[in-house]
């Protein structure tokens, strides 16, 4: 089997409403993502989705994942697509890094092994059955009132656990939201404090050993030095996010004794391969995970959530749902969705969605 076509559609998507993170300081009202079709000589298509959550997040951004496709399109041409190993090996060799434009054409990988193994992905990656995970509400900031506003409209829903986003130069503020959102949950209801890297060590101390709340905070200070430098000074337990872009990010994380938990991205550190592994040494070392993609469809939720089934529930959170925050879905009714506050993946062979390419609109670019 060999890939004979790479086939790209670029995909605006505006949010129901503004997203707000990182104590305020960010702010979002559309997503830029990019679905990829890879083709084969035998038939078989697999498909594949990124989508960096702006270009304020993280270090990536739409048009250029896009570039990076281009670059590695004439490398991919001929491989095959089973060879997942092989497939990655050539894609750090044309273009070390920029891990986000890799993940879609990983991700098209594995649903063609899917399909011709009949299996789905859920299994591949080492899930005994499609398991139905628990989903996450993301808070945006505001006041404790808005906030505690925004968790009950969220339980409506069937969420029983929340990333509330806080952070910011004012310490009385977050101290004020993290005691009233931890206070107010409704029971059997979880809470992660999400400051999106917005503290200095400094305020991260201060207001850590100011609360009574004993909750998850993720992502505390913008380095890992600073939060494993927050983690040996506060009884909280500590999640890791943006500052994990690589295993060995992982494993310097892990050695430095900077975090509990962290989340793992196939987006971020460039697919369902990488973030396998990822996924398996957090095991070995007793983390528990958040397995999710940095944003997008239900394309790039579903694959995400064929990880986060196999993994052991002892290590397993929530996941959180990207699509949920979409005002459109150009893939309706397919994949994993918000059942309850559960998403189940697909036992179809593969990822189990097939987008209809009539829907996605003409294609930006076409490589064979």
């Amino acid at each position: 089997m060999r890939i004979t076509r790479l086939t790209v559609f670029h995909l605006d998507l505006p949010l129901a409403k503004p997203y707000w993170l990182s104590g305020g300081r960010l702010k979002f009202d559309r997503l830029d993502s990019t679905y990829l079709r890879i083709d084969t000589d035998e038939g078989v298509t697999g498909w594949g989705e990124g989508c960096p959550w702006g270009h304020s997040y993280l270090p990536a951004h739409g048009p250029g994942l896009r570039a990076g496709i281009a670059t590695l399109a004439p490398h991919l041409l001929g491989l095959d697509p089973r060879s997942l190993d092989h497939v990655n090996r050539v894609m750090d060799l044309q273009l070390p890094g920029h891990s986000y434009v890799k993940s879609p054409i990983d991700m098209a990988c594995w649903d063609i092994l899917g399909q011709v193994a009949g299996l789905p992905l859920w299994q591949l990656l080492g899930g005994e059955a499609a398991t139905p995970v628990p989903i996450n509400s993301s808070i945006s900031t505001g006041t404790p009132d808005q906030m505690l506003g925004l968790i009950a409209e969220a339980a409506a829903q069937g969420y029983r656990t929340h990333s509330a986003k806080i952070g910011g130069s004012d310490p009385a503020q977050d101290i004020a939201r993290i005691e009233a959102i931890s206070a107010g949950l409704p029971d059997g209801h979880r809470v992660t404090f999400d400051v999106n890297r917005a503290w200095t060590p400094a305020i991260a101390v201060e207001v850590l050993n100011s609360v009574r709340a004993r909750d998850w905070i993720e992502q505390p200070c913008q380095t890992l030095d600073q939060c494993a430098h927050v983690a040996r000074r506060v009884a909280n337990p500590i999640m890791l996010d943006e500052c994990l872009h690589e295993f060995s990010d992982h494993l310097a994380a892990w050695s430095r004794g900077a975090c509990e938990g962290v989340k793992i991205k196939p987006n971020r550190v460039g697919g369902l391969t990488r973030a396998r592994q990822i996924r398996d040494f957090g095991v070995s070392v007793g983390w528990q995970m958040h397995i999710e993609d940095v944003g997008g469809t239900a394309l790039a939720d579903t694959a995400a959530l064929h990880l986060a089934a196999s993994t052991p529930e002892a290590n397993r959170l929530a996941s959180w749902l990207g699509h949920a925050h979409l005002a459109d879905d150009p893939i309706p009714g397919q994949g994993a969705r918000n059942r309850d506050g559960l998403a189940t993946p697909p036992s179809a062979p593969g990822l189990g969605v097939i987008p209809d390419p009539e829907a996605l609109g003409r294609p930006v670019a076409s490589y064979d």
